[in-house]
């Protein structure tokens, strides 16, 4: 006799939604969560959670082995979706086009989780006007070994330019270690005008704090807290307001008032925490939309910054270079670099512990060496294949004396998939 697969059907506001396999475990390290108790956490934050996706193509980063197994990327709506959640189709760069799912419910909400979509990932433009943005995304994403108060003051510089623009800023913490401003805009510009402003913005919190901020787009080039000015370009999407992420202790993007900002701890706002603070002070992003701004003074920056000989800055490696764009290769690959960054590849998998343990066997081989690392010269990459990630680790060896420098060896461990798929194209992921 074949075994019944255990479901729960919920009535969510009239409509039926079934969640298969309940009490699988999807969180088990620091905190045990099954796919239930995630569908509970979203239900009791669904009016914000709701907030940061209505009306927005999503993205499906699906979980469906839980949040400690790899993830995969789900562009096209499931052939097999309620005819009550709409749907609507997008192009891309590469040419290509998706029907995107668009969800506006909360019944829609938990229909999206229950295919393991511990994340959501909504587009930057509505349904109804696909080709002009109404956010600009500012993604504050540390280095390594970059302290939380280091995020904390970028933030707060951010939110201080921001002001003197006549724009506001609504900042959120990205559940991971970084943050998050998003800035509600007028939908009058397109994606490459939204970008070209976000650079300029990038650009100038770079100059105002040069040894906290940086707008360089290759790692190697990095220091403190990377402004990302690529995820305004389109098909771009970050993890929005009231996301869980897949770290052990289940820590939610949080939405926050500038004056929290100064004290918040990232740690303390997980799916165990956020649907009481949820319920006790509402949702601190309630507003956003009654408050759009426009990008006339970022782009008059951006113009000046032209003038300047800046020019435009690297695009993401699947986009068409642009007019006015650099070089798009890594200094260290460049044939006529002015600084060559030493850099050697230590680990390739699509499992990131595996390959940070294959950076520990590295570091024990060339004990000598490491011991002139710092934090910033270990490049852990998410690398994006078509539809799920891989992990390479780099170790920059610039700090380290020449005569000591290891040669490349074959990475340990090696399991580099879209090599294996014969295909040599790779891109960063955003998380």
């Amino acid at each position: 006799m074949a075994k019944t697969e255990a479901v729960e059907i919920l009535s969510i506001d009239g409509l039926e939604v079934r969640v298969t396999h309940p009490e699988k475990l999807y969180f088990s390290k620091e905190t045990r969560l099954t796919k239930l108790d995630l569908v509970h956490y979203y239900l009791s934050v669904a009016p914000g959670a709701l907030a940061g996706i209505r009306d927005r193509p999503l993205v499906l980063k699906r979980f469906v082995n839980g949040a400690e197994a790899p993830a995969f990327y789900q562009k096209r709506a499931p052939a097999d979706h309620p005819s009550w959640l709409q749907t609507v189709t997008l192009s891309f760069p590469s040419g290509r086009t998706a029907e995107e799912l668009v969800v506006n419910q909360a019944a829609g909400l938990i229909w999206v989780v229950n295919l393991g979509c511990i994340e959501l990932h909504p587009h930057a433009i509505r349904a109804t006007d696909l080709d002009h943005p109404d956010e600009l995304r500012i993604d504050l994403d540390p280095g390594p070994g970059v302290e939380w108060e280091d995020v904390r003051n970028v933030a707060l510089e951010v939110h201080a330019f921001l002001e003197e623009l006549g724009l506001r800023g609504w900042p959120k913490t990205s559940g991971s270690r970084g943050m998050h401003v998003n800035v509600r805009i007028e939908p009058r510009w397109t994606f490459e005008e939204v970008r070209r402003a976000a650079l300029a913005l990038s650009r100038e919190i770079e100059r105002r704090a040069p040894s906290l901020a940086t707008s360089k787009w290759w790692k190697e080039e990095r220091h403190g807290v990377f402004l990302d000015y690529n995820q305004n370009a389109k098909d771009r999407t970050t993890a929005s307001a009231y996301s869980v992420r897949p770290l052990p202790d289940a820590r939610v993007s949080m939405p926050l008032s500038w004056n929290e900002v100064r004290e918040c701890n990232p740690a303390d706002f997980t799916v165990l925490t956020v649907p009481g603070l949820f319920a006790a002070r509402g949702d601190a992003h309630a507003d956003m939309d009654v408050h759009p701004g426009s990008l006339e003074k970022l782009l008059e920056m951006a113009a000046r910054d032209d003038a300047a000989g800046l020019g435009d800055a690297p695009w993401p490696p699947h986009f068409r270079k642009t007019e006015g764009e650099g070089t798009r290769v890594a200094p260290s690959r460049a044939k006529k670099p002015r600084v060559k960054m030493p850099l050697v590849t230590v680990a390739n998998s699509p499992d990131k512990d595996a390959a940070l343990a294959g950076l520990d066997r590295w570091k024990t081989r060339h004990a000598e060496a490491a011991s002139h690392l710092e934090p910033d010269d270990i490049l852990v990459d998410s690398m994006r294949g078509r539809s799920s990630t891989w992990t390479r680790i780099r170790v920059n060896l610039r700090h380290v004396p020449e005569a000591m420098r290891p040669v490349e060896e074959t990475p340990d461990p090696d399991d580099d998939p879209t090599r294996k798929a014969g295909r040599s194209r790779r891109q960063p992921a955003k998380n």
